[in-house]
């Protein structure tokens, strides 16, 4: 089952778990607001675990095949085919409605095909045993409940995935959010929640990273951070897969690229292939899609 369904089950069961944990502090945690409005600071160290071993790196691999989805009789991904590889960052790329969050949404198993498969290493996502700890995915930034703060936010996840809680106040401050882990969700920031779901996908140290937009919100120096993360991340051994819109960033970040239009792959390769003889990315993006980005 998806973490994040499960986390809907046993939410109201853990509530009076939570509450008490509030009256009992651990290790660096500080449960005080933050000045209002404040934003967080931009973490000195990243937050990447152990090296993959070169042996078990096949086990991140992402191979999407043939991913088709119909809704109503309407295509909204047509064959959809492409591998992200251990060690490298890919980057998705397209046009609103292009298709891309459905993919990855097929391939973590919340949308299910109509037709192709995707796995990660030799198996489906809903057949990995402990999926947290081999993926770590952030789809959107409003998946927090807003009364939570964002300390019981991560230490719900933290017990349905049967994970030690101080993993909470590990992450949050790995993502610059330790003085603002005792605030509710709802006085966070767009960045802030970013930062949230950020730490949310790295509770488990996962193998496989899969982020859709997760440059959202930041300010230049969280970009920047963010840019350095995924980097340090994919020079681990681990499998990066980032959907984004913001093609200056994905020009420096990405390994390489599947450009989607209208459901369909219209390129694919490392970033030097996809880019060719063009100035930039921004204008070979813009040919490939041209006259492909209706909303769909």
């Amino acid at each position: 089952m998806v973490i994040a369904v499960a986390v809907l089950v046993v939410g109201g069961l853990l509530g009076w778990l939570l509450l008490r944990d509030r009256a009992r502090p651990g290790r660096g945690e500080h449960y005080g607001a933050a000045p209002s409005g404040a934003e967080p600071q931009v973490p000195a160290e990243l937050p990447v675990g152990a090296p993959i071993p070169e042996e078990l790196r096949p086990l991140g691999r992402v191979e999407v095949s043939g991913l088709t989805k119909m809704y109503g009789g309407v295509t909204v991904v047509d064959d959809v085919s492409f591998i992200a590889e251990p060690g490298r960052v890919t980057g998705i790329l397209g046009p609103n409605g292009a298709g891309k969050t459905t993919t990855l949404r097929m391939l973590l198993g919340l949308v299910i095909p109509s037709g192709g498969v995707a796995r990660i290493g030799r198996s489906r996502y809903r057949e990995i045993e402990g999926p947290v700890r081999t993926v770590g995915a952030l789809l959107e930034a409003s998946g927090a409940a807003e009364g939570r703060t964002g300390r019981d936010h991560l230490r719900v996840l933290c017990r349905a995935a049967g994970l030690p809680l101080i993993r909470a106040d590990e992450v949050l401050d790995a993502v610059g959010l330790a003085r603002a882990g005792g605030r509710q969700v709802h006085g966070y920031s767009l960045g802030m929640r970013q930062r949230l779901g950020v730490a949310a996908a790295l509770l488990g140290d996962p193998q496989v990273l899969i982020l859709d937009e997760p440059g959202n919100g930041l300010d230049p120096a969280g970009i920047r951070w963010t840019r350095d993360l995924l980097r340090a991340l994919a020079a681990s051994g681990r499998t990066v897969l980032v959907s984004s819109h913001q093609l200056a960033e994905i020009e420096q970040l990405a390994d390489d690229l599947v450009v989607i239009a209208t459901g369909r792959v219209v390129a694919s390769g490392t970033l030097e292939a996809v880019i060719g003889a063009h100035a930039g990315l921004e204008e070979a993006f813009l040919e490939l899609t041209a006259g492909r980005g209706e909303i769909r």
